[in-house]
């Protein structure tokens, strides 16, 4: 009788160390696929800070009185570019051009006129599991 509980204890005591190594190979995997989506948001939020402010730097740029920037399309890097940053331009003012994406052509206080809404996506595609991962950010600004 005890050559036979001793045989039980020691399959429940390799099953028991195989599913906490199967559990910890999981967590693993997990946690390093969990820091490389998180480096590649934080890297989404950057580029899309700084392609605002690139936008708000073409408008200021830019005779608005004639036409208007609606869309900027980047890519970055410049070599192998990885992500694809696109942004779309929305004014509110008073007497803006026809070819401006307008939402409201009819503001009354100087200080709101020549408001720009700027709609930015971030958007990259890992090239090996062809997921992707998007980013989209708003912002009000008056350049």
């Amino acid at each position: 009788m005890r050559p036979a509980f001793t045989l039980l204890s020691a399959i429940f005591l390799m099953v028991l160390v195989a599913v906490l190594m199967a559990l910890s190979f999981s967590l693993s995997s997990q946690t390093s696929k969990q820091t490389g989506d998180i480096y590649l948001y934080q890297q989404g939020q950057l580029l899309a800070k700084s392609s605002t402010e690139f936008a708000l730097l073409a408008i200021s740029g830019h005779d608005n009185g004639v036409d208007c920037i609606n869309r900027i399309d980047l890519r970055y890097p410049q070599g192998d570019p990885l992500y694809d940053i696109n942004m779309t331009l929305y004014y509110i003012g008073n007497s803006l051009p026809a070819a401006c994406n307008t939402l409201s052509n009819s503001i009354a206080t100087n200080e709101s006129n020549g408001t720009v809404i700027i709609d930015t996506f971030v958007s990259y595609t890992d090239p090996a599991t062809d997921e992707r991962v998007r980013f989209h950010r708003r912002t009000i600004q008056k350049p």
